[in-house]
């Protein structure tokens, strides 16, 4: 017992002596002292000639050296031994290429890729020794090869690799899309490598490519896949309309669900394509039997009509939530819409005891926590509209109560110091936004570290904190929603506190809220005046963000655009919009979006 001890430990420590000297040659190679890492292989290989990483070691280093007949002579020595092994033959390719021999390596990858034929489960590991140099033509015709000799391979994931890496664009869709079609558990890697290459330009080559390639394999062989990969396509080119051709041919020819249809009429909202998903979820609701369906669509429908209603519209709406509410009945399936109802009354209709008065019976008809909590914080929003700000601050805090672990506790919490700000008592805001600053939630706590910066920025200069009480009474009139007050308020401090620190984040509001008002020519005079006058500041990078998405969306002028994304891209590193900014400038380039 006490012999196979010792013996299993003086293995144990031969081990650790090669790793050891393995690392040490590795190390002097990646230093590039190729003579002493070819002293340490050459004494691992004597010591152990079946150890392909020390033969490998060897043959690398001699080749770095130049010493290229040496190098031949160990690579033929090992080819004869061992049968004409493949990966020899590519190995001694490599060897002749590197000394720009194309006749003799050209004629030794030939031979490598030629003993597919008689070994076919070598195909894989060939392949692989050719991709080592970067031969991928030759790594292609490998795996091609093996495909082309048995149907029970397959090589697609590797093929459509090296297609895109090639530039063959169709090739490489093509391969996926049969990888696909064999197995859908390579959708997910075959759909981020579609991600790499399709955007949002229809007329980009790679976009062309692949709706083409999509339309013929569907009209060869119809199948679902096609139809759903022609919508993801339609989506990414936000080309709703088109998509939701293909959603109503994948409903009607599959399980007739909705979902993939109410999925779109979603990101066509978000798009704010709202002609677009007010037809999609108009046909979902009426192909669906099912009374809830109807009703979460009807809702949705709602929501649209309410982002774009304008003044003339609210009537409509009125009549639209009346009817949704007496039809289904006042209880906890229309919840959501209640309170959506209450917002309306309240934000677009100046009805706040109406809205107060149906909050507070839904409150009483509300059995669990977390639904309660909404309504609260619904009802506390309105008494901040009110500037019953003392009546709002006891129902964020219960909110608080109802659901600790919730991210609704810490909007609530969020919001009390909101409250707390617009009524001028800034330092215990301050106390409850420093707390949120670690919030789970990544949205409150950069909602919470900005509002902690104004405090603090404009409480050091100035101690009564004039224009600090200016500013937040102006943010209340934006929350509000009354923007025309909002905005001459934020004029009265540009001109009585010009050249304070709270005069880029008044500039910054105004600006905001023209865009709110469809004043587009005044919210670009305002980012403007922030980049020219502030461009050191804090507020930069938003200004110029802004102004980015201004020029791209409402104003027209994509080279504006362009150059201020890359702006953020060069100076703004830092900058939480410097991710979006890139992906932009590189679409409104023209590049592939990776």
């Amino acid at each position: 017992m006490r012999c196979f001890v010792f013996i299993a430990l003086w293995w144990l420590a031969g081990c650790g002596l090669y790793a050891q000297s393995e690392q040490l040659a590795r190390n002097f190679f990646d230093q590039g002292e190729y003579e002493k890492a070819l002293k340490v292989y050459q004494k691992l290989y004597e010591e152990n000639p079946a150890n392909p990483v020390y033969f490998n070691g060897v043959v690398s280093s001699n080749q770095q050296m130049e010493n290229f007949e040496e190098a031949e002579r160990l690579l033929m020595e090992r080819l004869n031994r061992s049968a004409n092994n493949p990966s020899i033959l590519i190995e001694l390719g490599h060897n002749f290429e590197l000394q720009n021999d194309e006749a003799r390596s050209t004629r030794f990858y030939d031979e490598a890729l030629q003993s597919i034929e008689g070994r076919p489960n070598y195909a894989y590991s060939i392949a692989r020794g050719f991709e080592q140099y970067n031969l991928l033509e030759y790594a292609a015709k490998a795996y091609e090869r093996a495909m082309e000799m048995s149907t029970d391979r397959n090589y697609n994931l590797q093929l459509a690799r090296i297609y895109g890496e090639q530039g063959k664009i169709e090739e490489m869709f093509s391969n996926y899309l049969d990888l696909i079609e064999d197995d859908m558990k390579f959708y997910g890697i075959a759909n981020r490598e579609f991600n790499r290459y399709i955007s949002e330009d229809p007329q980009s080559e790679a976009n062309i490519i692949f709706r083409k390639l999509l339309l013929k394999r569907l009209q060869e062989e119809p199948q679902l896949l096609y139809n759903e990969m022609l919508s993801w396509l339609f989506i990414q080119q936000k080309d709703f309309d088109k998509a939701f051709a293909q959603e109503r041919a994948i409903f009607k020819r599959g399980e007739n669900s909705l979902q993939g249809i109410l999925n779109l009429a979603v990101l066509a909202r978000e798009a704010k394509e709202y002609e677009t998903s007010k037809e999609i979820i108009s046909y979902a609701i009426e192909e669906s039997p099912s009374r809830t369906f109807n009703l979460q669509a009807r809702h949705f429908l709602l929501k649209i009509e309410l982002e774009i209603a304008g003044k003339s519209d609210l009537a409509k709406v009125e009549e639209d939530f009346k009817t949704l509410l007496d039809e289904y009945g006042y209880n906890m399936e229309t919840l959501d819409i209640q309170i959506d109802y209450a917002n309306f009354m309240a934000f677009r209709q100046d009805r706040n005891e109406d809205a107060i008065t149906l909050l507070k019976n839904s409150a009483d008809i509300t059995p669990d926590n977390f639904n309660l909590a909404k309504v609260k914080m619904a009802l506390a929003d309105i008494l901040v509209v009110q500037e019953k700000f003392n009546e709002a601050l006891i129902y964020y805090s219960q909110i608080q109560n109802l659901v600790k672990n919730d991210v609704i506790s810490q909007d609530a919490r969020f919001k009390v110091a909101k409250t707390s700000y617009y009524k001028g008592d800034f330092k215990w805001a301050k106390t409850q936004l420093d707390i949120l600053k670690s919030s789970t939630s990544q949205l409150i706590a950069n909602d919470a570290m900005e509002l902690s910066l104004l405090i603090s920025d404009n409480s050091l200069e100035d101690s009564t904190q004039t224009a600090l009480k200016k500013y937040a009474k102006a943010d209340l009139l934006a929350f509000q929603k009354k923007n025309p007050e909002a905005i001459q308020a934020l004029d009265s401090i540009l001109v009585n506190h010009k050249g304070e620190k709270i005069e880029d984040e008044a500039l910054l509001s105004q600006a905001k809220l023209y865009e709110e008002e469809q004043n587009f020519e005044k919210a670009e005079k305002n980012y403007l005046q922030i980049i020219d006058s502030f461009n050191d500041d804090i507020l930069s990078d938003n200004a110029h963000y802004f102004l980015a998405e201004l020029y791209a969306n409402q104003l027209q002028d994509p080279d504006k655009a362009k150059s201020l994304y890359e702006q953020i891209i060069f100076n703004f590193a830092d900058s939480i919009y410097f991710v979006e900014a890139r992906k932009k400038y590189r679409m409104l380039r023209g590049d592939t979006i990776e």
